[in-house]
This record gives C-alpha cells, sequence and structure tokens, in this order.
C-alpha cells in the first residue's frame, strides 16, 4: 500500500482540523519488511498484486529503487491501496486504510512462485484479514513445503481474522512475529515472556518473538526464553517500528546470525528507524553495527 504519514501534534476533535508539520509520500505495508530485510543484505522479492494507477507507479518505484524484486504478475485494471497515517507528539501513530488491487491476488499469481529451501515467506495478518484475499492466501501458505520457512505477523487486526483462517495459518508459522498487544490477544496471557512460550507451545512454531516497545523483545525457542533489551532513542514516528524489527529478524536469522544477537540487532535497527518521520527507515547493516557497539546490550535467559 500507499502511505501518507502526516506528523500533527494531537488528533482532531471530530470535525475540527489539526495541522500538519511535515507530511511523507512513501511506499508502506509488506515494502517496510522487504527494504529493512534487504538493507540488512537479504534479496526480497514482491509477490502480490500493484495494480495500475498513480499509487501503483509510487509502489513500483520505490520497489524498484530500493532493489526488490518483483513476481511476474500481470497488473489488474484498479489502483493499489493507501494508509492515511497520523502521527502524533508521541510519536503514537493512528491508521485509516482504503484497499484496493492489494485484494485482487488470484490463485494463479501465488501458483507461479517458486520457492526454495531456506527461502522465507513473510505474511503479514492483513494479508489474511480480509476476506477477498484470506482463502487464497491461506491455501497457498498451508501447502508450502516443509523447507520453506514461513514468518508471520498477526498484526493490529488479529482479533479480525476469521478463526479457521488464523488457525490455518498458525499451524504452518516457523516464525511467529508479533508485538505485546497481540501476544496478549493470542495467547490470553498478560505477561510477554509467558505469552510467547505459550504461543510456541500451542503452535509448534520454532521460534516465537514478541516485541515490547522500549524494553525490547522477548524470543522463545527451543532453548527456552530470552529478553533482548531496547536502546535509548529519540521517538519521532512509532510507524513502521515492528516492520523494520521483523525485516531485520528474518534477514540475520537467514544468514545464520546467533539468536539472540538477531533480537539484539532487531532492536537497535528499530530504534534507529522510530528517531525519523515515515515507515521505510530501516538503517544500512553497517549503522546497526555502530549502535549496538555504541550501547553493548546483553541478552538474559528468562
Amino acid at each position: 500500500m500507499i502511505d501518507f504519514a502526516l506528523k500533527i501534534v494531537h488528533l482532531p476533535e471530530r470535525g475540527g482540523d489539526s495541522l500538519s508539520s511535515q507530511r511523507v509520500v512513501t511506499a508502506g505495508g509488506g515494502f517496510n519488511v522487504m527494504s529493512a530485510a534487504h538493507r540488512q543484505g537479504l534479496d526480497a522479492t514482491y509477490v502480490g498484486q500493484l495494480g495500475t494507477g498513480p499509487f501503483a507507479d509510487v509502489a513500483r518505484a520505490s520497489l524498484v529503487s530500493e532493489g526488490i524484486e518483483i513476481a511476474p504478475i500481470a497488473p489488474g485494471a484498479t489502483d493499489v491501496g493507501v494508509c492515511i497515517v497520523l502521527v502524533d507528539a508521541d510519536g503514537e501513530r493512528t491508521f485509516v486504510t482504503s484497499s484496493g488491487a492489494e485484494l485482487t491476488l488470484r490463485p494463479a499469481d501465488l501458483a507461479a512462485t517458486v520457492l526454495g529451501a531456506g527461502d522465507v515467506v513473510y505474511l503479514s495478518g492483513y494479508n489474511v484479514v480480509y476476506s477477498e484475499v484470506a482463502r487464497t492466501v491461506s491455501d497457498w501458505v498451508g501447502a508450502l513445503a516443509a523447507e520453506v520457512v514461513v514468518a508471520f505477523d498477526p498484526g493490529p487486526r488479529a482479533a479480525d481474522i476469521d478463526s479457521a483462517i488464523l488457525s490455518r495459518v498458525l499451524e504452518r508459522t516457523d516464525w511467529l512475529l508479533c508485538n505485546a498487544r497481540e501476544a496478549r490477544l493470542l495467547s490470553g496471557d498478560e505477561d510477554v515472556a509467558t505469552g510467547a512460550a505459550t504461543l510456541r507451545a500451542r503452535w509448534n512454531c520454532e521460534r516465537v518473538v514478541v516485541r515490547d516497545g522500549s524494553h525490547g523483545c522477548v524470543g522463545a525457542d527451543e532453548g527456552g526464553l530470552i529478553r533482548a533489551p531496547g536502546f535509548e532513542t529519540q521517538v519521532v514516528d512509532t510507524n513502521g517500528a515492528g516492520d523494520v524489527h521483523n525485516g531485520v529478524v528474518i534477514a540475520e536469522l537467514a544468514r545464520g546470525t546467533a539468536w539472540g544477537e538477531a533480537l539484539v540487532r532487531a532492536n537497535a535497527a528499530a530504534a534507529i528507524a522510530i528517531a525519523s518521520l515515515g515507515p521505510a527507515t530501516c538503517p544500512l547493516r553497517d549503522e546497526v553495527d555502530a549502535l549496538v557497539a555504541s550501547q553493548p546490550r546483553q541478552v538474559t535467559r528468562l
């Protein structure tokens, strides 16, 4: 989708108006995750319907300029959707979404994608919350070979995903990536660490990551629970922070980085990203190196 990010002091009252001090128009959604992973050295391909129109042109140009490949899916006649992002003085973001061509994806579009052992398919809750594409995407993911890694972030609308679709996706998920609110929703546990352990046991995921804001994140794998602390930063815009974290986790695990180190690096990248306005603000790998070196962090086992 295309993000229209507007920096405001506070949300306007009903019928009112708030002046924006900054604005950014950029590709958003899955682009944030792919750009983050690519900036850490991982090859990335967008498998989705871009459609036709001025917003689709922005999305296509963003993918090309970032070096992300585009799957050969014939563009439909509808333009891609947009998301209005209102970012207040505390960096909190509020969304208004208008969907578009991304909901016209067909089974044949996905069937043409060739995947190999070790490839990672990143799936967002937005891919399965809309009835227009939920069955198409969940059927495709459910049929993927076991050698393909499925990374799933249920997203802020996790509660709106059809329970049967959600269960099917979680049963195939290898790496479950979510924030504290989503972990509580899916696990029923208030404690972040307990929720991570519950989700891993319930769905037999190889790894679970629960992002916990300024506290960093908790990871669960066969070795148990670990916490990777956060980094000091200036909060300007939290929009896309979770996407950046996801992209870095995926890239680091794909390249064989140790579990704890991957989580620390993801925390560092997210800290850098939220100091700038806009969703696709993931730093390059050497910038992450510099922050990790300047603010050493120790992973603890829980």
